[in-house]
């Protein structure tokens, strides 16, 4: 289609260059919805508004999920290709992966796309997490770390066709649907405001406009771009990577939708004044997060995607891997927050009733 679009309007444009501002604008939408929403998926598990958390979180996957699939209906996209439907499920790779982002965000105290939008409205903590998150992204990726995740991506179990949930009795339609109602559903009980749910729902449509965007809008056969949705695991490795050899390296999708993110999130806290810069207040505070950082940054690229890229966007895909990526990590990050209560109770008494509310929340 993006060859069409060229003839029509006499652009002269790539269709990376296109997919860096297709990005550049999702991302503003994405870091101005997050921040008005809160939206964090560790939030939705552990925090101390996790109920009304869950039901942002599920209403944005319920229209990711609708979205995704409509597009999949009217064969605007297709996922065969794609790296979520391998037949060589790299289970240990994902299992640990996903474990270990979630202890990570537990230990920083958001998901990776949450700490990229405090970062925007001045949270130097959350700033400082992305860098190391970033940096060890980009070292499992292509760095010292990249045996370790060969060595753990070694080990695979064979799906054969078995690769997704549309294999299954019923297929997309009931299954999807089925995601869709479940998460409906939970979000309409929770108590999350109407109006927020509304901007929940505006946020997980983000999901499919990416695939669409990137799969058959900006689809040219003698130019192709990779087919992407929202993500901040490979992003945030590609922005560090630019940021430091832009003049050799030109911009991609993940760059854009990094910036984007920032700027909306920048954005939306200067109007509603919300914008406050904070820092770290202890030694202590400081390696805990540079720990947390580390596990992300390691567990995201085993994972093959964060919360919201395996998550928000894999979930709606209906692909086994992003399932079992997400429910690693949930495990992950309960399992952490246990631990790091009972030692807490352990070293100061009985533990609290209540959780009070966590400095990058």
């Amino acid at each position: 289609m993006f060859e069409t679009i060229l003839e029509i309007t006499d652009w002269d444009i790539t269709p990376k260059a296109a997919s860096l501002a297709l990005a550049l604008a999702l991302g503003l939408a994405f870091g101005i919805l997050a921040e008005r929403t809160k939206f964090c998926f560790r939030s939705a598990l552990i925090g101390a508004q996790r109920r009304s958390s869950m039901g942002v979180w599920l209403m944005a996957l319920a229209f990711a999920v609708l979205g995704t699939q409509a597009a999949i209906w009217f064969e605007l996209i297709t996922f065969d290709e794609h790296r979520f439907y391998t037949s060589d499920l790299p289970i240990l790779a994902i299992l640990a992966g996903g474990v270990m982002f979630g202890a990570g965000m537990v230990l920083t105290r958001g998901c990776a796309s949450r700490l990229t939008v405090l970062a925007g409205t001045g949270n130097l903590r959350a700033l400082f997490v992305m860098i190391v998150f970033a940096i060890t992204a980009h070292a499992a990726l292509k760095g010292v770390l990249a045996p370790v995740r060969t060595a753990l991506g070694s080990l695979t179990l064979d799906l054969g066709e078995l690769t997704g949930f549309a294999a299954l009795p019923g297929g997309a339609l009931f299954w999807s649907a089925l995601i869709a109602a479940a998460a409906l559903v939970t979000a309409f009980r929770s108590s999350a405001a109407r109006g927020t749910l509304i901007l929940a729902a505006l946020l997980g449509l983000l999901v499919p406009l990416a695939w669409v965007g990137t799969g058959f809008v900006l689809f040219d056969e003698f130019d192709p771009i990779a087919l992407e949705s929202l993500s901040f695991t490979s992003p945030m490795a590609d922005s560090l990577f630019w940021s430091v050899a832009s003049s050799s390296i030109p911009a991609g999708f993940g760059t854009g939708l990094i910036g984007g993110t920032l700027a909306g999130a920048l954005i939306a806290s200067l109007i509603f004044r919300t914008f406050q810069w904070q820092s770290f207040e202890t030694p202590q505070q400081t390696g805990r997060y540079i720990g947390g950082g580390v596990l992300m940054g390691l567990g995201g690229v085993l994972a093959g995607g964060c919360t919201v890229g395996a998550g928000l966007a894999g979930i709606p895909t209906l692909s086994f891997a992003a399932l079992l990526a997400l429910l690693a990590i949930a495990a992950g990050a309960v399992a952490a927050n246990a631990l790091l209560n009972r030692g807490s109770s352990f070293a100061g008494g009985a533990p609290k009733a209540t959780q009070s509310i966590l400095p990058a929340e």
